[in-house]
């Protein structure tokens, strides 16, 4: 018995363009629901996290943009994921703002001894309050969950920290800032930038993605931000950076890893309506959920 449990996270709070929180809206108007109810025996469409429209707060310790506010969204956003898990479901989070992958991997990892984490993104994700050049906390979600940063949203959950950084592969870097690629080094997370991707192959990132985290994972959740595609194939994102991965190549690694039964919870983040052109990129992120949960050609 197949259950997936669709969760809608409409936060922006992360960051500082508005229009991001209209990504699960944007999502689920591109028919995510009837494509995959084709690929599960039961699909539970949970509606929407109640995150309001709060005013913009910045710390003034630590410079963070809507600390408090986010710390108390992604835990609830925690509760609702580790909820769908004890219930038997996978998992699939609607963003927002990668800043919401802080309580949807605070969910997942309790349930794991050795939690893996695919990050498909064009940025690294890795600031803290003192690397980061825009106190955004959409920079810093996989900081957080290997317990680097504010304890405000270290702690979410109740634990931390929540993976590890060998068990972490980064695909499709090309914007690391100068603290991140100094910590990438320093603790020894595998990242395949543009260059690995256009040297290797997509079909060879992937088999050793897969063959790297297979052995020392007993789950896999990936955090799959749009930007990390090029702007031409998913415009509605807000930090596009050019020269990314392509549609195509992003489908075949969501096929590959559909082949391989790797992943056990999943977050499609940054669908951005308000840049898009009509609704492009909520589209495209329906079409690799459908290759990410097996959907088939012929």
């Amino acid at each position: 018995m197949k259950k997936l449990a669709i969760i809608g996270m409409p936060m922006d709070l992360g960051q500082a363009r508005r229009g991001v929180d209209m990504g699960p809206s944007a999502i689920r108007y591109a028919g995510v629901n009837e494509r995959l109810k084709r690929l599960f025996d039961e699909v539970h469409d949970k509606g929407d996290i109640a995150v309001g429209r709060p005013e913009v707060e910045v710390d003034p310790v630590s410079n963070l943009r809507n600390l408090h506010l986010i710390a108390e969204k992604t835990e609830m956003l925690a509760k609702e994921v580790n909820q769908a898990i004890e219930e038997g479901a996978f998992p699939l989070v609607f963003g927002g703002d990668h800043s919401i992958a802080i309580g949807t991997i605070a969910g997942v990892a309790k349930h794991y001894e050795n939690l893996g984490v695919i990050w498909y993104d064009a940025h690294g994700d890795l600031n803290t309050a003192e690397t980061s050049p825009t106190g955004n906390i959409h920079g810093m979600p996989l900081a957080v969950s290997l317990g680097m940063g504010h304890p405000l949203l270290t702690n979410v959950g109740g634990y931390a920290p929540k993976i590890k950084p060998e068990n972490i592969v980064i695909i499709g870097a090309r914007s690391l800032d100068e603290g991140e690629r100094e910590l990438i080094k320093k603790i020894g997370i595998k990242v395949y930038t543009m260059h690995e991707i256009d040297r290797l192959g997509m079909t060879k990132v992937m088999e050793e993605t897969i063959e790297y985290l297979k052995e020392k994972t007993d789950g896999v959740h990936l955090s799959l931000d749009l930007d990390g595609l090029d702007p031409h194939d998913a415009p509605g994102v807000g930090t596009p950076v050019i020269g990314g991965i392509s549609y195509r190549e992003s489908h075949l690694a969501m096929e590959m890893l559909a082949e391989a039964g790797l992943i056990t919870s999943a977050e499609f983040v940054e669908v951005n309506p308000i840049l898009d052109d009509k609704n492009k990129t909520a589209t495209v992120a329906v079409a690799l959920m459908g290759s990410l949960f097996g959907e088939k050609l012929l």
